[in-house]
C-alpha cells in the first residue's frame, strides 16, 4: 500500500510528475490561458450592449459569485488528484470520467480552429505594415485573403496564404509544450505576458490620444442603470466572466495538477481572476477608444461603427489603422498582441489533451506532445485554412462555446456539488494551504448560484437557437458543422471512458479516495512544514 500510496506524484515509467518552478510561473500561464482573443473583442461590444457603464457592476458581482469560485474548485481538484481531468474525476467517482474525456475532446475542437485565427493575426502583422487591405478592409479579408465561398458548402479549395502560417502556429506550439511545464509553458509565458503588458499598454496610450476618444469611452462607460433590472443583463455578465476565464473544460485543472502540494489556491484564484478582468476592462478602454476615433472621422455616433468579434479585428481595426497618422506601426502593435494572446491560450488548450494521454496511455511526454498535438494540428490544417474554413469556424466556435465548454462547466458544477457533495472536502483542501480562507458562500456560490446561472444560460440559448438558425445558416449546415460537432463531442467523451484504463507506471488512475487521501496524509509526514513549496 506505501508504494500504491505513492503512485499520484509518478507520471510515465515512475517519473516525477512536473511542477512548476514558482507560484509566479503558474499564475503567468493561468493569466496566459484566460487572457486571450476573447479578451480583446468580446468583452468591449458585451459591456456596450448591456448597460456601458453600469455593466460593470454585475460583471464584477459575477466575477466574485461564479467566476473565482469556479476557479477555486478547478486549482483545488487538479493539486488534490495531480492529474489530468479525466484521471481526477475517476478518482472522485468513476461515472464521472465520462465528464473529464468530454472536457478534452471539447479542447481538441477548439485547439483546431483557434489556431487558424492566430494565422490570420500573424499575417495580418505583415499587412499593418503596408494597410494591404487597401480601402475595403471587409472585402480584403474575405476575398483577397481568406479567398471565402460565397455561402457554406463543401470544401474546393485551399488557400496558400492561409496554410503556411498556420502551421508555423503548429509547430511554435508543439516545440513549446515539448519542453514540458516548467522549460517550455512556464518559460514561454514568461516571455508572452510581459510582453503583451508592454504591447497592448503601448496601444491602449495611442489610442485614448487619438481625436475623438473621448466619444468612444463616453458611448462605453456612461452607465445606463435601467439595465441593471434586465436580467439578461446579468446573463451577459455571467457568460462574460465564465468563458473568459478558461473555467469548465479543464484547462485550470491540468494547470493546477502541477502545483506544489502547498500552494496558495485562493490567493492565486484571485490574482488570476483580478487580473484577467483588469486585462479586459483595458481591452474596452482601447478598443473603444480607437472607434471613437473612427465615428468621428465618419461623422456618424460610435454604434454605427461598434462590433465585435471577426469583424472588429479583422475588418474596423484596419479601417481605423488607414485613417491615423502612423497607423502601420498601430497596426502591427494591435496584431502583435493579437497573436500573443493567442499562443497562451493555444498551448494551455493542447497541453489538456496531452497531459490527458499521457496519464492515460503512459505515454513520455515528447511522444505525446508530437503524437496527440500533431493530431489536433492535421485536422486543423486540413479543415479550417479552405475556402470554406471561416463558416467551419463560425458555426463550430459558437456550437462548442454554447453546447460544449457552458454545458460541460453545468453538468461538471452540479456533478461536484450536488451528486457527489466534494465541496466541503474541497474547501478542506484549498483553506488548509491557502492565506485567504474560504467561507459558507463559497458552497453558496457553487452549489446554487452558479448552476441556476448557467442553466437559465442554457435555457436562454436553446430558445434563440431554436427561434431562429444561427447566423442565417441553412439547417443541414449547422447539424453537419455545429450540433454535430457539439455532440460529437460529448460522445467522444462517453467512448473514451468505456475503454478499460490500464496502468500508466503503476496504477494511477484506478486509486481510490481512501488511496489519494492516504498519499496526503504520507507526504505531508514527510514534508511537515511544506518545505518543498517554498
Amino acid at each position: 500500500m506505501a508504494n500504491m500510496a505513492q503512485q499520484p506524484a509518478d507520471h510515465p515509467a515512475g517519473q516525477p510528475r512536473e511542477q512548476w518552478s514558482t507560484r509566479t510561473g503558474f499564475l503567468l500561464a493561468a493569466i496566459g490561458s484566460a487572457v486571450g482573443l476573447g479578451n480583446i473583442w468580446r468583452f468591449p461590444a458585451v459591456a456596450y450592449e448591456n448597460g456601458g457603464g453600469a455593466f460593470l457592476v454585475p460583471y464584477l458581482i459575477a466575477l466574485l459569485t461564479a467566476g473565482i469560485p469556479l476557479l477555486i474548485m478547478e486549482y483545488t481538484i487538479g493539486r488534490r488528484y495531480r492529474t489530468s481531468p479525466p484521471a481526477a474525476l475517476r478518482q472522485m467517482a468513476r461515472p464521472a470520467e465520462v465528464l473529464g474525456w468530454w472536457q478534452v475532446a471539447i479542447c481538441f475542437v477548439i485547439a483546431t480552429y483557434y489556431a487558424v485565427i492566430i494565422a490570420w493575426a500573424v499575417r495580418y502583422v505583415g499587412f499593418a505594415a503596408d494597410q494591404a487591405w487597401g480601402d475595403d478592409p471587409e472585402g480584403f479579408l474575405f476575398g483577397t485573403f481568406l479567398e471565402a465561398a460565397d455561402e457554406p458548402g463543401f470544401v474546393s479549395g485551399y488557400v496558400s496564404g492561409v496554410v503556411w502560417p498556420l502551421i508555423a502556429v503548429w509547430i511554435v506550439v508543439l516545440v513549446i509544450l515539448a519542453f514540458g511545464i516548467r522549460r517550455g509553458i512556464e518559460k514561454a509565458n514568461k516571455l508572452f505576458i510581459p510582453l503583451l503588458v508592454v504591447f497592448f499598454g503601448a496601444l491602449v496610450i495611442r489610442a485614448v490620444t487619438l481625436d475623438g476618444a473621448a466619444q468612444g469611452l463616453n458611448a462605453l462607460f456612461s452607465p445606463d442603470w435601467s439595465e441593471l433590472s434586465n436580467g439578461s443583463v446579468w446573463v451577459a455578465a455571467y457568460g462574460q466572466i465564465f468563458f473568459s476565464l478558461s473555467i469548465g473544460f479543464g484547462i485550470m485543472v491540468t494547470y493546477a495538477s502541477y502545483l506544489r502540494r502547498r500552494a496558495d489556491l485562493t490567493g492565486s484564484a484571485l490574482v488570476a481572476g483580478f487580473a484577467n478582468s483588469s486585462f479586459e476592462i483595458l481591452a474596452g478602454i482601447g478598443v473603444f477608444a480607437a472607434l471613437g476615433f473612427t465615428a468621428q472621422s465618419a461623422g456618424v455616433p460610435v454604434d454605427e461603427v461598434a462590433t465585435a468579434g471577426l469583424g472588429l479585428a479583422f475588418v474596423a481595426f484596419p479601417t481605423i489603422i488607414s485613417e491615423m497618422w502612423a497607423g502601420g506601426l498601430f497596426g502591427v502593435v494591435f496584431f502583435v498582441s493579437l497573436v500573443i494572446a493567442g499562443l497562451s491560450s493555444l498551448i494551455s488548450i493542447v497541453q489538456v489533451v496531452v497531459s490527458a494521454v499521457q496519464d492515460r496511455t503512459g505515454m513520455h511526454r515528447i511522444p505525446a506532445v508530437f503524437g496527440v498535438g500533431g493530431a489536433v494540428a492535421i485536422v486543423s490544417i486540413l479543415l479550417f485554412p479552405t475556402d470554406e474554413g471561416v463558416y467551419f469556424l463560425d458555426a463550430s466556435d459558437h456550437f462548442i462555446n454554447q453546447y460544449g465548454i457552458a454545458l460541460a462547466a453545468l453538468v461538471g458544477v452540479v456533478v461536484v456539488a450536488w451528486v457527489l457533495r466534494k465541496l466541503p472536502e474541497l474547501q478542506r483542501d484549498a483553506d488548509a494551504t491557502s492565506a485567504v480562507r474560504l467561507g459558507h458562500w463559497w458552497r453558496i456560490c457553487l452549489g446554487l448560484i452558479t448552476p441556476l446561472v448557467l442553466g437559465w444560460m442554457m435555457i436562454d440559448s436553446l430558445r434563440k437557437e431554436f427561434d431562429e438558425n444561427y447566423a442565417g445558416y441553412s439547417t443541414d449546415f449547422l447539424l453537419a458543422v455545429g450540433w454535430s460537432v457539439a455532440i460529437g463531442a460529448l460522445l467522444v467523451g462517453v467512448v473514451l471512458s468505456l475503454i478499460p484504463w490500464k496502468a500508466a507506471g503503476g496504477g494511477l488512475i484506478d486509486l481510490d479516495m481512501e488511496t489519494a487521501e492516504e498519499y496526503e496524509s504520507h507526504h505531508h509526514k514527510d514534508d511537515p512544514g511544506g518545505k518543498e513549496d517554498r
